[in-house]
């Protein structure tokens, strides 16, 4: 049984890899990282993944999957270019890290992201990844003979085996790459473990543009679904604890390109559910064999660069939004679901899917703010005759976009 808890945390850290370092590698390099910056940033994550994930398994017991923010990724990649380069973007990660931190040692700050209407927080996120997302129809148009396959190749495994649709989908763009890439290939490329340290700088616009949006989408999008999902299978991590980690794991991934480090929220199904191990208190084994899993996928940074490198831009944000389908599915449901603050929500999510910039911060930010003030406005226009009365039965009322 044991070697059962193993083989699933191992499957767990190639399935969370290779579904998603594509996405990590375009938001890096959308923010101004070089070739060699970004497979450090890859490499640094797998470490702060890595460390993360077997301290707290061997510390509590318990199968607490840890993973890179995927959703913050694709908000590196919403967000392009800023001033003062990567090194400003950097300074971004690091002060996401501390707020994560902050998060784990007072209450308010978790309080304040949980304060966020969830409709607005979805649309949000929505918005962020919808770019992304549209990269498969973008590639299937400009580069057929390579997206095609690569599309295809998803959609049966997504009907077959779900957990395998976007690796099986990026090992055909990988043999779509090496059939109708360069004639040198992989020759000339550094395919060894790449470290880089960047010497990172604050700067005001780029802290409100990344460092804040990336602490929502990682809180809202990450942490606390990972705690939801760790909570279906009977489990109640230490919230503090583990933010402080996964915090501190992404203050030390920062100076080498690393941007957050977070619970699991999808693959955390894959260490914590029944199959990993009869078990429930043996389950933590799958956990720590994903950190080892995860140290190990990180020496081959290097080469998922040179792959990336190798392919048409498109092809791997098409594969990046493969990934983030279910993703865009999940988020866009939360935002329009619930008739209370739909409005905000459609207002959030425009305002951040189309990605402007004002005074340098960018579209994440200010669809918060636009989402936010929506809600507040209609709020307050709200009349006191449709406030329920004491005497008023519930099921009298009908929402006005409801059929009665």
């Amino acid at each position: 049984m044991r070697v059962q808890a193993v083989m699933a945390g191992l499957v767990s850290a190639i399935v969370g890899y290779a579904s998603s370092f594509t996405v990590v590698l375009a938001g890096l390099r959308a923010v101004g990282a070089t070739p060699g910056q970004a497979a450090s940033g890859l490499l640094a994550l797998c470490c702060g993944v890595g460390a993360a994930a077997l301290f707290l398994g061997l510390r509590h017991r318990m199968p607490i999957s840890i993973a890179w923010s995927t959703p913050g990724a694709a908000l590196l990649v919403a967000t392009g270019p800023v001033p003062g380069g990567f090194p400003a973007a950097v300074g971004a990660f690091i002060v996401c890290a501390g707020l994560i931190v902050l998060a784990g040692l007072s209450p308010w700050p978790a309080r304040a992201v949980a304060a966020i209407p969830r409709p607005i927080a979805g649309a949000m996120l929505a918005g962020v990844i919808l770019s992304l997302c549209t990269a498969p129809v973008r590639a299937v148009v400009d580069i057929p003979l390579l997206a095609v396959p690569v599309v295809l190749t998803w959609a049966v495994l997504q009907r077959y085996v779900r957990q395998w649709s976007v690796p099986g989908a990026l090992v055909v763009a990988v043999v779509a790459i090496a059939v109708q890439g360069p004639g040198d290939g992989l020759s000339g490329a550094a395919l060894g473990p790449a470290v880089e340290l960047t010497t990172p700088t604050l700067n005001p616009s780029v802290v409100v543009s990344i460092a804040i949006p990336l602490f929502l989408v990682t809180m809202a999008a990450q942490n606390v679904p990972g705690m939801a999902v760790m909570a279906t299978y009977g489990y109640t991590p230490p919230l503090r604890p583990v933010l402080v980690t996964t915090g501190l794991a992404s203050a030390a991934a920062a100076p080498f390109g690393g941007h957050a480090v977070n619970l699991a929220a999808i693959t955390a199904a894959l260490t914590a559910g029944p199959d990993t191990h009869p078990d429930p208190g043996r389950r933590w084994i799958a956990t720590v064999a994903l950190g080892a899993g995860q140290l190990t996928l990180g020496l081959g940074a290097g080469l998922a660069m040179a792959l990336v490198l190798l392919s048409p831009p498109v092809l791997v944000t098409a594969v990046a939004g493969l990934a983030l389908l279910s993703a865009l599915g999940s988020s866009l449901a939360q935002a329009v679901t619930e008739p209370e603050g739909r409005e905000a929500a459609v207002v959030t999510f425009v305002v951040t899917a189309s990605g402007m910039t004002i005074m340098g911060i960018g579209a994440a930010f200010w669809g918060l703010v636009a989402g936010g003030l929506t809600a507040l406005l209609l709020h307050r226009r709200r009349p006191p005759s449709t406030a329920r009365s004491g005497t008023e039965r519930p099921e009298s009322r009908v929402p006005a976009d409801q059929p009665s």
